[in-house]
This record gives C-alpha cells, sequence and structure tokens, in this order.
C-alpha cells in the first residue's frame, strides 16, 4: 500500500468537496483568438503549480485561504479551432456553478473566455456590472473579420449588459474608435469613487494580466508599456471587497514567455488576493 505524502495538482487551500463550497475555480485553457502570441491556454496548469510557493495567508486582507471556501475544479477540456463550442462548454459549465448558488473564479486561457462567463451569469442577475482591468480597450467590433475575438469580448460584453455598467481601469492601448466608445459611455475610469455608482449592483472583476507593466509580467501574450504596478492593482481590490462580488477571472497569462516563472508567480497572488474578495 502506498503511503505518500503525494504532491497535489489543485490549488492549494482548497476544498476538495465540490458540494460544500462557496466559490468554484475553473481552468478555461482558450486561446484560439491570439492575435499576437499564444500560449495563454497553458496558463492554468502553471498557476496551478505556482500556487504552492504561496502562503495561504494575505497580509492585505488579513484573511486566510481556508476562509475563502473554494473548490478547485480543473480545466475545462476545450476544443482546438472552434470557437462557438468552446464558448457553449463555457456557458453551461458556468451556469450549472450559479445553480447551484456558487461563484465563479476562473483562470484563462485569453480574455475571450469572458464571454462564455458573462452569458452565463447575466442570466441570474439583471444588475450586473463588469470591472475591467487591461492594458488594451478589448472593445472592437471585429477583428479581421471576426466577432468573436479576445479584441471584442468587452465590445461584446456591452450588448449583454450595456455599456453603462461597464468600467475599465488601466487602458492603456486601443483604436481611436475605441477610445470614443469609452470617451462616450464613461466606461474608463482612474479614481476609486468612480466605482460607487455600482454600489448595489451585483459585480464581475475581469482581470488581463497585461494591465500590469511588462517589467513584473512580461509573460503575456500582448506585453504593452507604462502599467500598473503590483501593489496599484491590490489597491483596487481593496476598494472593490466593499461591493457585491459574484465571480471574477485572471486571464491573458502566456507562461512559457517567461522563463524565470515570475509572471506565473504574479499571476498566482493575484489569484489569491481576488479569492480573498470574493
Amino acid at each position: 500500500m502506498l503511503r505518500g505524502p503525494f504532491l497535489d495538482r489543485n490549488w492549494m487551500g482548497q476544498n476538495p468537496d465540490y458540494n460544500t463550497s462557496d466559490i468554484v475555480m475553473l481552468g478555461l485553457p482558450y486561446d484560439g483568438t491570439v492575435s499576437y502570441r499564444p500560449g495563454s491556454r497553458f496558463a492554468p496548469e502553471q498557476i496551478r503549480l505556482a500556487s504552492w510557493g504561496l502562503e495561504e495567508y494575505s497580509p492585505n486582507f488579513e484573511k486566510e485561504l481556508s476562509q475563502t471556501n473554494f473548490h478547485d475544479a480543473g480545466d475545462l477540456e476545450l476544443p482546438f479551432g472552434n470557437t462557438q463550442k468552446s464558448l457553449e462548454l463555457i456557458k453551461k459549465n458556468v451556469e450549472d456553478v450559479y445553480k447551484e448558488g456558487k461563484k465563479i473564479l476562473a483562470i484563462g486561457g485569453e480574455h475571450l473566455v469572458t464571454l462564455g462567463e458573462i452569458q452565463a451569469i447575466s442570466q441570474f442577475y439583471d444588475n450586473l456590472a463588469v470591472v475591467h482591468f487591461d492594458a488594451h480597450t478589448d472593445l472592437r467590433e471585429e477583428y479581421l473579420g471576426e466577432e468573436l475575438s479576445h479584441s471584442t469580448v468587452i465590445r461584446q460584453i456591452s450588448k449583454i449588459i450595456g455599456a453603462e455598467n461597464i468600467k475599465q481601469i488601466g487602458i492603456r492601448s486601443g483604436l481611436k474608435e475605441e477610445w470614443d466608445f469609452m470617451a462616450k459611455h464613461h466606461t474608463l475610469i482612474n479614481e476609486y469613487s468612480q466605482l460607487d455608482e455600482f454600489r448595489g449592483k451585483k459585480i464581475f472583476i475581469t482581470t488581463d494580466l497585461d494591465v500590469l507593466d511588462p517589467s513584473i509580467m512580461c509573460g503575456t501574450g500582448t506585453p504593452e508599456a507604462g502599467g500598473m504596478d503590483f501593489n496599484t492593482l491590490i489597491g483596487w481590490y481593496k476598494y472593490l471587497q466593499k461591493f457585491d462580488i459574484i465571480g471574477a477571472d485572471v486571464v491573458e497569462l502566456a507562461p512559457d514567455y517567461d522563463s524565470s516563472g515570475v509572471s506565473t508567480a504574479v499571476a498566482a497572488k493575484v489569484i489569491r488576493e481576488l479569492l480573498m474578495i470574493l
């Protein structure tokens, strides 16, 4: 009889029982529409391994992972080359999570996976809002003739929940018409207090890791100079803990572009801190 102990490939500190958990961590290893550097499909597995290098206690939130009561469900198996089917699988699985009164914390994968999540979650709330951390606007109507792209994801989400229910933080790159869209709908913000109009709403947080400066997050598909540092991002999370957060995701780590592993370690810590406010 083998006695172990054995290495665990799930996220550290998880509740192994899905039924008694409050939050479901779900890997979404899809990067089929990436426009520059692919590889974010490998992120969920690498982030899980990196999580074991963290402490379970967050001094930022004075909270242990065990207090978050999350279950790591593993990665969905998503079909290569079929964007629509991948989104449908994401949508169906996220629907199941919310039917059972739980929250999702998804790990991408590229940013388009967020569309499948919002398609599901929007069926359960009529006052859903999205807080979007990113270097890029993601507001294109199409990219190379395709409406479903990581470059169009927030525009597609705006058609579901309305542009008035989106706030964007850290944006520093996009087409002129995308900047015009942000100006018209007042989606781009730079102060905590500008989130206050979302009090009373159900909030989904989507964090594209390229919101961080490439000096600490070079392992991403589209690095963009001029980003925020880690503590600035956590400052926003601290403010958001006062709101009604009903789900979140972290996307766009492409671990193989950072051979040092630092980007993956940063991604794991971002996820740990997000868990603390769910």
